[in-house]
């Protein structure tokens, strides 16, 4: 039998009041700040967003800012947070902010629903956090708390469940706005209770049951189902890709190229890289054709470990020096200089590479002047 939602409301937002974490979005009355962070938080861990979140809102610290800044700005701020898309509709967002409504984050629901990259999940999230309406979420850790107080053992990813899990969702933040108290956001400090416990009680392996104020009436506990739950379905096997790029360097200054905005990692820069297949594993005809270098000319810098959702990837990676330059580039490649490489966007497997690169012979074999900020960014980027 599942827990009666006036229970369930009053037992978490007695627990949120004594065990919330203190982040330093919480207590925020900017939906800005809030949106900010509902975005950042998405598919990554809180301890991970909160440097960006800080640095984000000075750089930018309205929405009018955000509209108004240069993209690489934006990507660069960004850059090592991965699902790179989020940062794109951000700022397509703040524009239609600007220009349909005043600048003003919008209050009405379905107008935030509307903005560019923001789903139910996140809009109901800003919703009730920035605005104290009753809009329930639904985001993994949610799905988990509800599914294992509630019993619920059918995969979560059919339609019908799903269905179920919202409205159970509404009608737990619907019971939280009937809890008025002055000066108090029951309805946001509600959704935040059932992503609290998801992300610090009912983990999802080795929860800590024992420490969980639903422990009593948690369906999943009593019928031994808690490590079974919830039903995600068969997951997606990974699939194994292989990649091959090379650092090419002209005159203290390394080649890089900017790719397409419509491709995966849209509009972030990286090294020139192509992907390979069993009639050229090592990359060697790729490099000689397109590059002009032949093997003798490449020193090997290793191989790159980077995975992009089901994706694992390997990156092997040459370096090479050229005394000329390539007269069929586009406007895409750009020769940049160490410190002009420090202020692009990188992506992941990329800024992995300059890692490798600043700790290995070539470093100083290609004469970089040692810079311990440009060393510290690079390295906390990757953290």
């Amino acid at each position: 039998m599942m827990p009666e939602a006036a229970a369930i409301v009053k037992t978490l937002l007695a627990w949120y009041r004594h065990n919330a974490r203190d982040l330093p979005w919480r207590g925020c009355a900017d939906p800005y700040a809030v949106w900010i962070s509902e975005i950042m938080l998405q598919q990554t861990q809180v301890n991970t967003v909160i440097p960006y979140w800080r640095r984000w809102l000075k750089a930018l610290p309205t929405i009018e800012a955000l509209a108004r800044a240069d993209q690489d700005q934006v990507l660069k701020l960004w850059e090592g947070l991965g699902y790179y898309s989020r940062a794109r509709n951000l700022q397509k967002a703040a524009k239609v902010i600007q220009d349909a409504h005043g600048g003003k984050f919008p209050e009405q629901f379905d107008a935030v629903l509307g903005l560019p990259g923001i789903g139910p999940y996140t809009a109901g999230a800003i919703a009730s956090i920035a605005f104290g309406q009753a809009r329930p979420v639904l985001d993994g850790n949610v799905i988990r708390v509800l599914c294992r107080v509630d019993g619920i053992n059918e995969c979560v990813k059919q339609p019908a469940v799903n269905r179920q899990l919202w409205t159970r969702a509404e009608a737990l933040v619907r019971q939280a706005s009937r809890e008025k108290k002055p000066g108090v956001n029951s309805c946001g400090g509600f959704n935040q209770s059932l992503m609290e416990l998801g992300a610090t009680v009912c983990m999802p392996r080795n929860p800590s049951c024992e420490l969980c104020p639903m422990r009593h009436s948690c369906q999943a506990k009593k019928l031994g189902l808690i490590e079974r739950l919830p039903n995600l379905g068969k997951r997606q096997k990974s699939v194994r890709r292989n990649y091959v790029a090379l650092v090419i360097r002209r005159r203290g200054k390394l080649l890089v190229r900017k790719r397409s905005a419509a491709a995966i990692n849209g509009s972030f820069w990286e090294f020139p890289a192509t992907e390979t297949n069993g009639n050229d594993p090592g990359g060697y005809k790729w490099i000689e054709k397109r590059w002009r270098q032949g093997p003798q000319a490449l020193r090997t810098l290793g191989e790159i470990k980077h995975s992009i959702t089901t994706n694992r990837i390997t990156l092997r990676v040459y370096v090479t020096e050229v005394s000329h330059g390539f007269s069929d580039l586009d406007d895409s490649h750009r020769w940049v200089t160490h410190a002009e490489l420090e202020r692009l966007a990188l992506t992941g497997a990329h800024r992995k590479i300059v890692r490798r690169l600043m700790v290995s012979n070539d470093f100083y074999h290609f004469g970089w002047a040692i810079d311990q900020r440009l060393t510290f960014n690079y390295t906390h980027a990757l953290i």
